[in-house]
C-alpha cells in the first residue's frame, strides 16, 4: 500500500494550524495550569507553514513565553481552539518537566515544538 503524498501530509499539516490558535501548559499529571500574578494564560499562536517538503511539519513562528505561578511544574503543552476557558484541547506533547518554587516565566522555543503529520501506520 502507497504512503500518502507529500502534499497531502502538508495540506493536513496546514489545516490543523487553523485549528489550533492557543497554546496552553499543563503540569506533571497533564492538568492544566493556572493562578500566578501575573496570572497564566494560554498564548495566542501562529505557526509556520508546512514546508513543501512533505515533512508534514508545523511550528509555531515565534518563541511563547508564559506566567507560571509559584509552587507548579510545566509538564508539556497542549493546542487549544480557543483562549481560556473552554474549547477543544487537541492534545500536545510532555515537556521536560520544571519546577517554579517562586512566580517566574517559562519559554516554549518554537525550534523544539511541533506537529507532525505523517503517514498512517
Amino acid at each position: 500500500m502507497p504512503n500518502m503524498s507529500d502534499g497531502y501530509r502538508d495540506a493536513i499539516a496546514n489545516h490543523g494550524a487553523s485549528l489550533i490558535t492557543h497554546i496552553g501548559l499543563v503540569d506533571e499529571e497533564g492538568t492544566e495550569i493556572e493562578g500566578g500574578n501575573p496570572a497564566y494564560i494560554r498564548k495566542a499562536v501562529t505557526w509556520t507553514e508546512a514546508p513543501a517538503s512533505g515533512t508534514g511539519v508545523i511550528r509555531p513562528n515565534a518563541d511563547i513565553t508564559f506566567d507560571i505561578p509559584a509552587d507548579t511544574t510545566v509538564g508539556g503543552w497542549r493546542g487549544y481552539s480557543q483562549e481560556q476557558p473552554g474549547g477543544t484541547d487537541y492534545g500536545g506533547k510532555a515537556l521536560t518537566q520544571e519546577t517554579f518554587a517562586s512566580q517566574g516565566e517559562y519559554k516554549l522555543l518554537s525550534a523544539s515544538t511541533g506537529i507532525l503529520h505523517s503517514d498512517p501506520a
